[in-house]
């Protein structure tokens, strides 16, 4: 019963903006004075306000009262489950379904996009994939001088896999990237990089020489400095990413059947521009310990 009360007072005040709308937009175009303006605004809101809120509450009379998100069941652990005899983990199925997407789309790329390669003059498509590519190739050459093709892979194939990542989430699943191990996968790759670069720059004697500047007092602290990297980058990277999630699930939670527009305008921001500000705080970090293994 309350929610036809609230209902009926919903739609009166909606009909009742309306009118105030209209008879203020009257009053503007007569007199367009400060007062007739604010006026005019002021109806607008409470119009579009009064039918949002009687939308959400025609949802909740024929749906039912919209259940939140159970946090108190929450793990920071993804679920598992049974593949052919294997106990696979959720990350590890959607991360395969990631790479198998973007493996589809590189080849169709191949295959319609970049079928003439030898084309010295490129349109299309073909001009936005090479930009990207050049420009994550220059943003690694400029942040470890020399090593800019090389990492430029590595960075573009990280960057295209968070993104994959966030599009996942934008259809409701749990992101890999809200899982410990999926970040701390990518943590010990770039150890190993960084350990392979300042291997190669100034060999196995002059990458520990290096840990050992300027006294060797601090080599201990240097080598757990070094190891540390990886938990460093794969805790940022996870309790970004989680925490993005949880604040998405608590607005959906907390607007109910009222969560129609708000909760993907907020995702703009959780599912789509903050994952790939995360990837690039992660590669730019990943370069800047490489290329300080390699001065």
């Amino acid at each position: 019963m309350l929610d036809f009360i609230l209902l009926a007072v919903f739609i009166v005040v909606a009909v009742a903006g309306f009118f105030w709308r209209k008879a203020a937009a009257s009053r503007y175009a007569a007199d367009p004075s400060k007062k007739n303006k604010r006026d005019r605004v002021l109806a607008l809101v409470v119009t579009i306000f009064s039918a949002y809120l009687a939308v959400g509450r025609i949802l909740t009379i024929i749906f039912g009262k919209h259940q939140g998100a159970d946090m108190s069941h929450f793990s920071p652990w993804a679920a598992r489950h049974e593949l052919f005899g294997l106990d696979i983990s959720v990350t590890v199925l959607w991360t395969w379904v990631i790479m198998a997407a973007l493996l589809a789309l590189a080849v169709l790329a191949r295959i319609i996009v970049l079928k003439e390669l030898d084309d010295d003059k490129p349109k299309g498509a073909r001009n936005a994939i090479e930009f990207v590519v050049e420009t994550a190739m220059n943003y690694a050459g400029s942040n470890v001088h020399g090593e800019g093709e090389m990492l430029g892979c590595y960075i573009f194939t990280v960057c295209i896999l968070l993104v994959g990542c966030a599009v996942v989430e934008l259809f409701g699943i749990r992101t890999p990237a809200s899982d410990i191990t999926f970040t701390l996968g990518l943590g010990l790759v770039t150890f190993v990089l960084v350990n392979i670069y300042g291997i190669k720059k100034k060999g196995i004697g002059g990458r520990i020489k290096s840990l050992a500047q300027p006294t060797p007092i601090v080599l201990p602290i240097k080598i757990i400095t070094d190891l540390a990297i990886p938990v460093s980058l794969a805790a940022r990277l996870f309790g970004n990413m989680l925490g993005g999630m949880i604040i998405m699930d608590l607005v959906y939670s907390a607007l109910g059947n009222n969560g129609l527009l708000i909760p993907p305008v907020v995702g703009l921001y959780f599912n789509v521009f903050h994952p790939l500000l995360q990837a690039f705080i992660f590669v730019t970090l990943s370069l800047t310990f490489i290329r300080e293994a390699v001065e």
